[in-house]
């Protein structure tokens, strides 16, 4: 096919003992899927019907590089989040049958321009500017679920500058994984290459330049990096 511009790049993560990548198509992100972390931001965290919001693929970071601190905002937040990775597409998934179209799991930070969002929140208007911005989607490789299963519990933790931030457990979403996907597939037709950042426990906070993140996911894998 020929195009009129040249064409963007695809982005894409590594495998984990494969050479062969994963092509990300779009990100879909998991708002408040903490009851600790709905509390920390002022919301009841009974088990409403789950929401979504977007960032664009071009967003991913990789490679545990460096993350540059976003223009016009003061106030850049970390979200420790596990990150699925969609093999195999599909509408109206029952929950029963959506960890089979799960092709692994990875580790990643839904960064956020808190300022942005939060002011968008006010104004009732969308959260893109707070959220979809450039460099916002940082992430690790993706490891097979043929190789791991489907964590359901096990740490997440996030340390900034050697420190612990945040720190919980994958057993208290309160959507799982299932069960996200299950929905999510009511709203949009799943494709393969798509990414659902499933939801940050409590302890976001700001970061500045020159801090060292360090995430984890117990059984799934790490990432680190730094704000430059």
């Amino acid at each position: 096919m020929e195009f009129v511009i040249p064409a963007p790049p695809t982005p894409a993560l590594d495998v984990e003992g494969e050479k062969g990548r994963f092509p990300v198509y779009r990100i879909f992100c998991v708002g408040r899927n903490y009851a600790d972390h709905a509390r920390e931001m002022g919301h009841d965290p009974n088990r409403e019907p789950p929401f979504f919001f977007m960032k664009p693929a071009s967003a991913i970071v990789t490679g545990n590089a460096d993350f540059p601190y976003p223009s016009a905002t003061k106030d850049v937040h970390h979200e420790m989040e596990l990150v699925v990775a969609i093999g195999k597409g599909g509408s109206n998934i029952p929950a029963a049958k959506a960890l089979d179209h799960v092709y692994g799991y990875a580790a990643g930070l839904d960064m956020t321009r808190r300022d942005l969002q939060s002011e968008a929140k006010k104004l009732g208007r969308p959260w893109d500017t707070g959220k979809a911005f450039d460099h916002s989607a940082p992430c690790s490789p993706i490891v097979p679920a043929a190789k791991i299963g489907h964590p359901a519990k096990g740490r997440i933790s996030l340390k900034v500058n050697g420190e612990f931030r945040q720190d919980g457990d994958l057993s208290q979403l309160i959507w799982n994984i299932p069960d996200t996907i299950a929905y999510l597939s009511t709203l949009f037709a799943l494709a393969p290459g798509d990414l659902i950042y499933s939801g940050t426990p409590a302890g976001v906070g700001p970061v500045k330049k020159g801090d060292t993140l360090e995430g984890s996911v117990e059984g799934v894998g790490t990432i680190k990096f730094k704000v430059v």
